[in-house]
């Protein structure tokens, strides 16, 4: 039987660097009580499967918006349709699969935190088990992406934060179905969001300060001190910060190997890639895909 723990056409995927988890939530006052580390939205999974013997290190909350699945968990297994949600407490070992024939479609979030815990058991409480039913909302699928699409354009500190502020009303949604509808949000569009979608636009070049500079029309010297006073980090650290995200993805989704990947990132040199890869998540680019972090 052919069984994939991530693969599937559509899919996205954010696994939050462990440094930054380390320096930027479990140490944050703000964040220390609630912080997302993983999070993913899985599309017609087909041949989906995972098996923890051991658990996960976070908590793992799994909501199935189309297709089946199976979660097992303390020896039962439960059937998973869509608008059911469910949550597998941290360390507690489980396995869960997409359905063969309807293969769910899943969006997905690891956390941890002081309070997720408490959470959990919330929930657990709330819904008398591991799963409930949750009505077809819009708005909670809207907030998901609110919580997404800033992680996805880097881990300055206030796009963690606001992820993770978002996070703990989508939870609430969850737990509590029907009581909370999440509202939508803008992004202030200034300089710096402009030079950040300038730098996603231009993840398969080797952009300088300069460039960077030029495309919001100001001086390299004022654009820098704008930049790292916004964000917490240099222009050029936060440009390689969003290549090492799309790395992830080629490492995790395709076959491509380092020296190709590297190729993608404008890269010529690979040993220079995975050293700036080593630096950035902690783990080789080979570890990282082994693992599968």
């Amino acid at each position: 039987m052919i069984r994939k723990k991530e693969g599937f056409q559509g899919q996205r995927m954010i696994v939050i660097p462990r440094n930054i988890l380390n320096k930027n939530c479990a140490k944050e006052p703000v964040l220390t009580p609630l912080y997302i580390t993983d999070i993913g939205y899985y599309p017609k999974a087909l041949f989906h499967h995972r098996k923890r013997t051991q658990g996960a290190d976070q908590h793992i909350l799994i909501y199935c918006v189309d297709g089946k699945g199976t979660v097992t968990i303390k020896k039962e297994t439960f059937t998973v349709q869509p608008g059911e949600c469910f949550l597998l407490p941290r360390k507690l070992a489980h396995e869960y699969s997409a359905d063969a024939t309807d293969p769910w479609t899943i969006y997905w979030v690891h956390f941890l935190g002081s309070s997720a815990n408490g959470l959990v058991d919330t929930a657990i409480r709330e819904w008398n088990g591991h799963k409930t039913f949750l009505p077809h909302s819009p708005e909670r699928l809207e907030q998901f992406e609110t919580i997404y699409q800033p992680l996805a354009r880097g881990y300055r500190q206030e796009n963690l934060v606001y992820s993770n502020m978002n996070f703990w009303s989508f939870l609430a949604s969850c737990i509590y179905p029907g009581v909370n509808k999440p509202g939508k949000s803008t992004q202030q569009h200034d300089a710096v969001d402009m030079a950040i979608d300038y730098m996603n636009n231009h993840l398969d070049k080797m952009l300088t300060l300069q460039q960077m500079a030029k495309s919001v029309n100001l001086s390299q010297s004022h654009f820098s001190f704008l930049f790292k006073n916004n964000t917490g980090f240099s222009p050029i650290e936060y440009f390689n910060h969003l290549k090492v995200q799309k790395a992830c993805q080629y490492l995790l989704f395709t076959p491509l190997r380092i020296k190709e990947v590297a190729m993608q990132l404008g890269m010529e040199d690979p040993y220079y890639f995975s050293r700036m890869f080593t630096k950035v998540m902690g783990v080789s680019p080979n570890q990282y895909r082994e693992k599968k972090v």
